[in-house]
């Protein structure tokens, strides 16, 4: 994951040589709203989902507010099959689905030219976490080999010793009213980078670094050894109005 986001990266900067040469000409706009997928070292395929608000302070320096809901996975999430063929994760007892509400600064390092190009920003945002800690729940047989007695249950290392008993795991929603809830705060950094042939609509990349803190071990996995500082990589990717 850390390889492809790098790969970006560069690929992005190689673009945006080219906006250092287009004039500089003003793009003045009352708000931007622009939404998008979230990936990240710390999720799966997709990470999750955002919003953003973007009002200009300056020509040069504008300030945000974002909401953003993703999920963080353990690394040592280990995705199998049972007899039934269903999917469950292996010693996962919990999902932990986090919110993070937050504001920030960007500055226009290189400009756009109004039609076409590559703007380029330096990003930086802070703000509350909200996380939420979801019981996993998995359909395990309790009638031993020859019989059947299945429960969905959240998975206990001390009750679920038995992998060949699992039947599959339950829905995400089965224990999304029963989250246990935890704060903590994070703060991010990075570059984004703009593309459109339009004043009035975005599109574009973000990469950074981000850095979460909760005040005790968000246990997702209790048999392995989880965190309560999380560190990661991410993209993003968005398309946005201006008015």
């Amino acid at each position: 994951m850390v390889r492809y986001l790098s790969f970006i990266l560069a690929f992005a900067l190689g673009l945006s040589l080219t906006a250092t040469a287009q004039s500089e000409e003003d793009e003045s706009f009352e708000n931007e709203l622009s939404y998008g997928v979230n990936f990240n070292s710390n999720g799966g395929l997709i990470g999750g989902v955002f919003v953003r608000s973007v009002y200009p302070m300056n020509n040069r320096m504008y300030q945000f507010g974002g909401l953003e809901i993703v999920e963080i996975k353990h690394p040592k999430e280990n995705r199998l099959y049972s007899e039934t063929g269903d999917q469950f994760i292996a010693g996962k007892q919990n999902y932990l689905f986090v919110i993070r509400p937050h504001y920030g600064r960007e500055f226009v390092l290189f400009r756009k030219a109004a039609e076409s190009g590559v703007q380029v920003n330096a990003i930086a945002a802070a703000g509350p976490s909200l996380g939420l800690l979801a019981p996993y729940y998995i359909r395990y047989n309790y009638g031993g080999p020859g019989g059947e007695d299945i429960r969905t249950e959240q998975y206990d290392p001390q009750k679920h010793r038995s992998l060949e008993n699992i039947m599959g795991n339950g829905t995400v929603f089965q224990g999304l009213s029963e989250s246990n809830v935890n704060f903590g705060a994070h703060i991010k950094g990075g570059l984004s980078f703009e593309y459109g042939r339009y004043r009035e609509s975005i599109a574009g990349i973000e990469v950074g670094f981000m850095l979460e803190l909760f005040p005790k071990e968000m246990v997702i996995i209790p048999q392995a050894e989880n965190e309560q500082l999380f560190t990661s990589v991410y993209l993003n990717l968005y398309y946005g109005r201006r008015k």
